[in-house]
């Protein structure tokens, strides 16, 4: 469980640059690669245990990571739900749901500018089986996210259950590992990153809508 200590500002914010400083290298490097000493120098503190400090554990601190960028992504995914709610002429479309739960990872990463490191640092996350559970329960926690799987759900076409589950394997590792790909072609170039996102998300509704759709031929 996270540490709960001075809420202070100078507080804030050392523990904001320590979850900077963290992503970054977790990011570049796996998360079990960097050490607490390595995250407290790339954030410029003295102190060799600050990490432990503000934030507990290494599973702690991957968690605050977790939940600053969820919390901004459930704000664009309650938007887009609300919008789609007022406009129900497409309600019944599988692209509607799988935009919806497709585009606010991205717009959210288009609002970040440039660099930004947490579409790498959650491919890291959800490759590791001890990490992973975290990433999952935040996404439990999204009501929001909840009713747009089950939306999601609804509309996906009659396939065997076995092929049901293998695809949507097939379409969360294409939105964990194309947008980290993404983000690092984003990185590495002088492009327009809003544009670049938008890209991304439209590429990504495109093919997993199709994967969706794709005849069974066992």
């Amino acid at each position: 469980m996270t540490h709960s200590k001075s809420r202070s500002p100078r507080a804030a914010e050392t523990r904001e640059v320590i979850l900077t400083a963290a992503e970054r290298l977790f990011a570049e490097q796996g998360v079990f690669a960097v050490s607490n000493r390595q995250v407290s120098e790339a954030a410029g503190q003295g102190n060799n245990t600050a990490v432990g400090y503000h934030f507990g554990t290494k599973e702690d601190l991957v968690r605050a990571i977790v939940v600053k960028h969820a919390r901004g992504i459930e704000r664009i995914r309650r938007d887009l739900l609300e919008s789609d709610a007022n406009d129900d002429s497409d309600r019944d479309d599988l692209r509607t749901w799988i935009t919806l739960l497709v585009r606010p990872s991205t717009d959210y990463l288009a609002q970040l500018g440039r660099p930004t490191w947490y579409a790498r640092f959650a491919a890291q996350v959800i490759t590791d089986p001890v990490l992973r559970p975290i990433v999952y329960e935040e996404a439990l926690a999204s009501a929001s996210l909840r009713r747009i799987v089950a939306g999601l759900d609804a509309r996906k076409p009659d396939l065997p259950a076995d092929v049901r589950s293998s695809r949507g394997a097939m379409a969360r590792n294409l939105m964990t590992h194309f947008v980290a790909e993404t983000e690092r072609d984003i990185a590495d170039s002088r492009a327009d990153p809003v544009e670049e996102w938008n890209r991304c998300g439209t590429d990504l509704i495109d093919a997993i809508v199709g994967l969706w759709q794709a005849p069974c031929t066992r």
